[in-house]
């Protein structure tokens, strides 16, 4: 595991001792070792049976991922994959820039064979149930061939992490015609249909989303991540509509 994120480093190590009691894991903490010390001794934090890994090198979220792989080889991103393609870990764990990741873990621990492009899986929780969204931004380009790979990772993390049977797969699109939409919709469309390992069910619109329509959500890396933000900022929205209301509620019986 390595650092990163909006609210790094604090969280990240708190995550990573609650992983710890929780799921009994081994876990190697990469990082800048002096801040790692300062941030548990100020926090009264308890990091036992956590083995700290030294990085000297910040990623920050604007740099060029190949930038990395060249001139920063000891941050916590390259060196957490890195140690992962080693076989001193069996995941990698980052919040941190999502292109810089998708780059180190490329470059070390390569893809599996016969993939052609990795894909980022986002599992997205409903009332009564979740859904998979995939691709969530690591490919704005994608080849029909592309998305149906995604396909068929998303219905095996489907099937084997969250446990669906035979889970529905459908392909974000501006309507449910199989002919309508872009190219390169319409020929996945085809490439998925014609599958038959999945249970593909059709395209799905945008607003179905939430309705629990499908169990695994295809689309490219640009669609998946104007998804993904979008549902951040509502619920940012939301939450700051509420909290508003209940303080102000708050205050007014208070003022009474």
């Amino acid at each position: 595991m390595q650092w990163g994120g909006d609210f790094a480093p604090e969280e990240i190590i708190k995550g990573s001792i609650e992983a710890r009691a929780a799921f009994r894991v081994k876990i190697k903490l990469v990082g800048n070792k002096d801040k790692i010390k300062t941030v548990t001794a100020s926090s009264q934090l308890n990091l036992d049976g956590i083995e700290i890994v030294p990085s000297s090198q910040e990623v920050s979220m604007n740099e060029s991922p190949s930038e990395i792989i060249k001139k920063k080889r000891n941050s916590s991103i390259f060196i957490g994959s890195e140690l992962a393609s080693m076989g001193q870990g069996n995941a990698f764990l980052s919040a941190g820039n999502t292109g810089a990741v998708m780059a180190c873990s490329l470059f070390n621990m390569k893809r599996i064979e016969n993939v052609l492009r990795p894909a980022i899986a986002v599992v997205i929780p409903l009332s009564n149930r979740k859904f998979v969204l995939i691709d969530a931004g690591a490919n704005a380009d994608c080849k029909p061939q592309y998305l149906k790979q995604f396909a068929i990772m998303g219905k095996i993390y489907s099937e084997n992490i969250l446990g669906i049977d035979n889970p529905r797969v459908a392909l974000v699109n501006i309507g449910e015609e199989e002919k309508k939409g872009s190219e390169l919709v319409v020929e996945s469309y085809r490439l998925l249909k014609s599958y038959p390992k999945i249970n593909f069910i059709g395209n799905i619109e945008g607003r179905e989303l939430f309705e629990g329509a499908a169990d695994v959500v295809v689309c490219d890396g640009f669609v998946g991540n104007v998804i993904l933000k979008s549902i951040e900022g509502l619920a940012n929205f939301f939450f700051g509509e509420i909290k508003q209301i209940l303080t102000s509620g708050i205050l007014a019986k208070l003022s009474a």
